[in-house]
């Protein structure tokens, strides 16, 4: 489905990612884990081509990703973004379906999409007509996770999506989230910084350090079989998580 091959961006003196062998297969969910500035983000925009990389390629679905071909192959993935991203000057409904505006969607097929995503995750009807200021943090990320399927697509890109909702709404939403994945066979790159979150939604995990790819497994692999002293590290500080001491 997406496929990096020695991918390297460098920021003037800083390089943002190393190197980076990652595919990510057709089906499941791949979580990017890592601490801050560990180039989870840097990466996401490489494979949605808004960030070019000095070195390596960008696959998505066989075709290469560059300057040329990154906006009709964005059409075919899904971004989600940490706050959301809305429009604090359109209403729920109109955030949702700005692609199906710019792309001139009749009005009957729109209509039944908004439906459907509604439906599927759980919005309540009648606050389409909200702005996003008179929205729960919750609420506002069905509404980015709506626009961001709007176009069924094929990959869903989403960077911390939970990571600014309070230990409740993210507990919900963790557990809505992955039954909408399985249900809808989406592949999904998922970013976060918390394990207990990769291990909820992952089939594989890439763990990242200072933009280098140290590990990509299961989690299994992470806890039993750690391919450098830094995951052990990375693990142990989360450990609680899993019901051990802090």
């Amino acid at each position: 489905m997406l496929a990096l091959h020695g991918v390297t961006v460098r920021f003037g003196a800083v390089r943002a990612l190393r190197g980076i062998e990652l595919v990510v297969p057709t089906g499941g969910t791949t979580v990017l884990l890592g601490g801050s500035g560990s180039g989870k983000s840097t990466l996401l925009r490489v494979a949605l081509g808004l960030v070019r990389p000095e070195q390596g390629s960008v696959r998505f679905a066989g075709a290469a990703v560059d300057a040329a071909s990154a906006p009709g192959l964005r059409l075919r993935m899904g971004y989600l973004i940490q706050d959301g991203g809305l429009f604090p000057h359109l209403d729920a409904r109109a955030n949702v379906t700005l692609m199906a505006r710019h792309l001139g969607w009749d009005a009957a097929r729109t209509e039944a999409r908004v439906a459907e995503l509604a439906a599927l995750t759980h919005f309540p009807a009648d606050a389409l007509r909200r702005h996003p200021a008179q929205l729960s943090g919750g609420q506002c990320q069905r509404v980015a996770l709506m626009r961001a399927l709007l176009l069924d697509p094929e990959l869903l890109l989403l960077d911390e999506p939970l990571a600014a909702l309070d230990p409740l709404i993210r507990a919900e939403l963790q557990q809505e989230l992955r039954e909408i994945f399985r249900a809808l066979g989406k592949s999904v790159l998922l970013v976060t910084h918390d394990l207990a979150e990769a291990a909820f939604f992952a089939d594989r995990i890439a763990l990242l350090r200072e933009g280098a790819l140290v590990q990509e497994g299961t989690l299994g692999d992470l806890l039993e079989r750690p391919a450098d002293p830094f995951v052990t590290r990375f693990v142990g500080a989360q450990r609680g998580a899993f019901g051990g001491p802090a």
